[in-house]
């Protein structure tokens, strides 16, 4: 079921899927509606008749004037698209598309004038105006009037949304405003370790009760995308095996390498190697829902940027910098342990490779610190974010690794930073966190 749900938001982030229900929709609407005028009988009356159309003659200018100015706003929305796409990828970086693509009022725009354009096709079709007997579907035709008019609301929303959406605050928010999303759901307890860890139990003991030991091999090259550890854990639990995986979401896969080892008591385990390997999804690229250092290095890839000869804007790269400050604030006060996963009788039936706070503050800053040797306030702000962690860090490993860092960032802003007065406001911040000696 974690596997259809991740395979539907990965649908969900495509262009196609939700202009295409749209357009499904209004067939079905336009069916609907044309039927609804069959069998009813609408005399425009009063105010009715600035709205509802009685001639065959205004009905079909009216239906053919909206779907011919739908599909040309809607090569002009395309565009539009298009050229902020482009804009984006070469002031952001390419990864940063996905992230529009994931914008639902982009994907609404795009259908809702391609829709109407094609529900005012299927309704003209139906339009009959012989002088014995004619069928004028009314109530069809004001809906699309309605529709028109909701469609230039629409068009003006978008305008405006896409003039903020390649704006660099506004798109280091967003990514932020994403990374808290997931970081919440993946590590939504602070500090809880698992049964295993907590109870002390031996791993190794557990790994040589069993007699045969099995080499699990990726079934196509690509990048491991998704694991569905509760599948993995029921399979284990019901086979009375141990899957202990060496790859996790993100890692770059080759076809039969070995990313995991299952131990195991019967000889005769080719189905069940089948159903593990139907538990992973390999994609061509990286993806956020289970990789977490993907969204970080789309924060630091626009701060990197930012940073070069080419940009040069430091203001940027700070912001980038808050906004991680934020995120490594809160894994700082999370366990990554929890690598051991029991089924309900507490047996250990899968190990995973977990991610780890400093392997999270490496992919978040070691790059940012090497490209900032040119600016010392980027330098400073580096500082001012690790003394902030360090605050809020829980557990002695997780500050000696931020210690760690403001150490290579002091050495960064000793090698790079020529102005005293900088570099002495730098080591009066690092004194905050540094240990004298």
């Amino acid at each position: 079921m974690k596997k259809l749900f991740y395979s539907f938001n990965e649908l969900l982030a495509s262009f196609w899927f939700i202009p295409a229900l749209i357009i499904l929709a209004s067939v079905l609407i336009a069916m609907g509606t044309v039927y609804l005028d069959g069998i009813l009988s609408i005399e425009p009356t009063g105010i009715s008749r600035f709205f509802f159309v009685h001639s065959a003659d205004s009905a079909r200018t009216i239906l053919s004037t909206i779907s011919g100015a739908m599909i040309g706003v809607a090569g002009t929305v395309f565009s539009v698209t298009l050229v902020a796409l482009t804009l984006a990828s070469s002031q952001f970086g390419s990864r940063l598309i996905r992230n529009f693509m994931y914008v639902r009022l982009n994907q609404i725009v795009l259908g809702s004038y391609v829709s109407t354009y094609l529900y005012c096709l299927i309704v003209m079709n139906t339009i009959n105006g012989s002088e014995d007997q004619g069928f004028i579907p009314t109530l069809s035709i004001f809906l699309a009037i309605v529709a028109a008019i909701v469609n230039i609301l629409l068009l003006i929303v978008f305008i405006h949304r896409i003039a903020i959406s390649i704006q660099a605050d506004k798109v280091i928010f967003d990514i932020s405003e994403m990374l808290t999303e997931h970081v919440t759901r993946l590590y939504p307890k602070k500090m809880q370790k698992s049964d295993y860890e907590a109870n002390g139990n031996d791993v190794e003991k557990q790994i040589k009760k069993y007699s045969h030991q099995t080499v699990v091999h990726a079934p196509k090259n690509g990048y491991l995308q998704y694991v569905d550890k509760d599948s993995l854990v029921g399979l284990m639990s019901k086979a009375d095996c141990l899957l202990e995986l060496k790859s996790r979401p993100g890692d770059h896969l080759i076809e039969d390498y070995a990313m995991g080892m299952l131990y195991h008591q019967e000889q005769d385990i080719k189905n069940l190697l089948e159903k593990i390997q139907n538990q992973f999804i390999i994609g061509k690229t990286r993806t956020s829902q289970q990789d977490l250092e993907f969204s970080i290095h789309q924060m630091v890839e626009i701060a990197a940027r930012a940073l070069s000869p080419g940009i040069n804007d430091p203001f940027t790269a700070m912001s980038c910098i808050d906004n991680l400050t934020s995120i490594l604030s809160y894994l700082s006060q999370v366990d990554f342990g929890n690598k051991f996963q029991a089924d309900e009788k507490n047996k250990l039936c899968l190990i995973s490779d977990v991610v780890n706070f400093e392997g999270l503050l490496n992919a978040s800053f070691n790059q940012i610190r090497q490209y900032s040797g040119g600016s010392p306030a980027v330098i400073i702000r580096l500082m001012e974010g690790l003394i902030t962690i360090h605050h809020f860090a829980q557990k002695v490993s997780y500050k000696k690794a931020v210690i760690k860092h403001a150490v290579m960032v002091l050495n960064a802003g000793r090698s790079n930073i020529a102005e005293a007065h900088d570099l002495k406001d730098l080591e009066d911040r690092a004194e905050q966190i540094i240990p004298a000696g």
